[in-house]
């Protein structure tokens, strides 16, 4: 394909430069560019361009509708960006870009037609909305739990405030054993020591 590349000068720059460009020139690859993407794509129509550096006057670009098992319909457009419409069906453009009669670069486009690219959309729609839908509901089960508890502890803490006499007994009767218990447990040990 075209395009453009700097010729570097790694030894014998001027000052301390390590590197240095000699010169900028166009350089040619692969013929075959691939797939392109498009300049603007909507649900109507799609604009699509050809390889070229600039002046754009400066190439032959010959636009090809390619159908399957047939022979490639050339079209009357030959201009560097074609703009399609889109149709009932999906169909494949390529872009030829020729210098003095030879093919210098070629990129292909398909254009969905609109029943596909509603689909896409939908499924696109319907796949964010299940994501959202699993992620609501994680989070309102979350939530959920965060306020049973929450209301749970407070329940629990206004039990023990209006009972607070039967737990003070119950913590009393508590300690008031353990001190006994350990009455007990040093009057056995005195009478151990004697």
């Amino acid at each position: 394909g075209i395009g453009i590349r700097e010729v570097l000068l790694t030894s014998g720059c001027p000052g301390t430069e390590a590197k240095c460009i000699v010169r900028v020139e166009e350089c040619r690859g692969p013929v075959d560019c691939g797939w392109g993407i498009p300049i603007s794509e909507g649900l109507a129509c799609v604009k699509m361009p050809c390889i070229y550096i600039p002046p754009e006057n400066r190439f032959k670009y010959v636009w090809k509708m390619l159908i399957p098992n047939k022979t490639a319909h050339i079209l009357p457009n030959d201009s560097a960006i074609m703009e399609v419409c889109r149709d009932t069906h999906s169909i494949t453009f390529q872009c030829e870009t020729q210098e003095n009669g030879n093919i210098i670069a070629s990129v292909k486009y398909t254009v969905y037609a609109t029943t596909e690219t509603e689909t896409k959309k939908s499924r696109r729609i319907e796949t964010g909305q299940s994501r959202r839908i699993t992620t609501d509901a994680i989070l309102v089960f979350v939530l959920l739990t965060g306020v049973i508890v929450t209301v749970g502890a407070i329940f629990a803490m206004i039990l023990m405030i209006l009972h607070w006499a039967v737990v003070k007994s119950i913590w009393e009767s508590k300690s008031g054993q353990d001190n006994q218990d350990k009455k007990l447990a040093n009057k056995s040990s005195l009478r151990n020591m004697e």
